[in-house]
């Protein structure tokens, strides 16, 4: 039997996960820049777009429980995710949660992962924001930021993703649709670290 996320409270379309209600008419303002010319595009982008990859957040801490080494630990009311080392030692990385009625929790493996990843909005998520284009390159524009690390349920994506981010302001926040956001500083270290196959339990 497959052990089934939970929701916190709520509904939630996960295929809008780890993106905040009201950011659309951002976002497309955002994306259509890409079409400007690079004065244009500067001008535009003002503060949004980063200009570093943000704080390093990472402490070793130890933790309650022993864990296998590898496996990664998601408390989201304490808005942490820990990388265990060995035993009760971790390595604490400061992460944006899902707001209320988007925060889940279950049992779920990465699946992959993938440097300065694009991201193709679903078609659920173009239905309500028709202006989305069907692809947004890697960049400082996209969303998922330097890295995204991919949540599976056996061979099922769960549409969740460990991510970096555009917007650095909403790591420690309750503010995404389900996914996890890092500093990009945080999620090139956590990449490196972490393994295909890994657990990652979220309470």
């Amino acid at each position: 039997m497959k052990t089934p996320l939970h929701i916190s409270s709520g509904s939630m379309d996960r295929s809008s996960a780890g993106f905040g209600h009201g950011r659309w008419t951002r976002a497309v303002l955002l994306l259509s820049a890409l079409a400007l010319p690079p004065a244009a595009t500067g001008a535009l982008a003002g503060g949004t777009v980063p200009r570093s990859l943000g704080p390093k957040t990472s402490t070793v801490v130890t933790i309650e429980k022993k864990y296998p080494t590898g496996t990664i630990v998601v408390a989201s009311q304490e808005r942490t995710l820990d990388l265990v080392l060995s035993g009760k030692r971790a390595i604490r990385y400061r992460i944006g949660v899902g707001r209320d009625g988007f925060r889940w929790s279950g049992v779920v493996k990465v699946g992959r992962k993938t440097e300065w990843p694009d991201w193709r909005p679903p078609a659920e998520m173009k239905a309500r924001a028709p202006e989305l284009p069907e692809l947004v390159p890697p960049g400082p524009f996209n969303p998922l930021g330097a890295r995204g690390i991919y949540l599976y349920r056996g061979s099922s994506d769960t549409l969740y993703r460990i991510h970096g981010t555009n917007e650095q302001s909403t790591v420690g926040q309750f503010a995404s649709s389900g996914c996890f956001r890092m500093s990009n500083a945080d999620i090139i270290d956590l990449y490196e670290r972490v393994k295909v196959g890994a657990t990652v339990i979220v309470k």
